[in-house]
């Protein structure tokens, strides 16, 4: 057994902050930053997420308003401890080529597609920190025998928690964040029997 690498042990005794990534060269593509703990992407993704979520960002762009910025893998500090990386966001903010992260104040949308070694964080964990971040809306993407499910929620402010706003199959067609109309069967290909 072999010992960690110096870059995987914390830079303090209080462990990680989210300012850290930005330090860690040697760390694996997709590294966030969850409760101070470094979690890895390590398993190798499956073509179904994949198209998923080209096809969102696309689709996301194309619709997007003047002002509104789609991104893709990109990290969100959420806190000093917190810098998670949605597959997607919507945001305000003006782009810039050496930003590394987004404040939760500019984002209007943030998007998972789940998989099986993300499900739990992006069902349960990341639904509960984005909402107390103060993003005003949250999809989680799920693999219904190959058809994407859209699970949408939305920002109850004085509560500070994600209430569900629908369960799109098929078809999804939103007013907020922004006019949005999704032919979800056309995301992916159709799969050959």
């Amino acid at each position: 057994m072999t010992g960690l690498p110096d870059w995987m042990r914390p830079p303090r005794a209080e462990g990680w902050f989210a300012e850290d990534l930005d330090h860690l060269p040697e760390a694996p593509r997709h590294t966030e930053l969850i409760d101070g703990a470094l979690v890895f992407m390590m398993s190798p993704q499956r073509s179904w997420y994949s198209r998923i979520v080209t096809a969102l960002t696309v689709a996301l762009m194309q619709q997007a308003p003047e002002g509104a910025e789609v991104e893709r893998e990109m990290t969100v500090r959420l806190d000093a401890r917190n810098r998670p990386e949605p597959d997607l966001l919507v945001t305000t903010a003006t782009y810039d080529p050496d930003r590394t992260s987004y404040d939760p104040v500019d984002i209007q949308l943030v998007v998972e597609v789940v998989s099986p070694e993300s499900a739990h964080r992006d069902r349960t964990v990341k639904l509960r920190k984005y909402a107390e971040a103060g993003i005003p809306h949250y999809w989680c993407v799920e693999d219904e025998d190959g058809a994407p499910v859209v699970h949408v929620y939305e920002l109850d402010e004085p509560t500070r928690a994600y209430a569900p706003a629908g369960i799109f199959r098929g078809a999804l067609h939103l007013q907020l964040p922004f006019k949005i109309s999704l032919d979800l069967d056309k995301l992916t290909p159709p799969r050959k029997s």
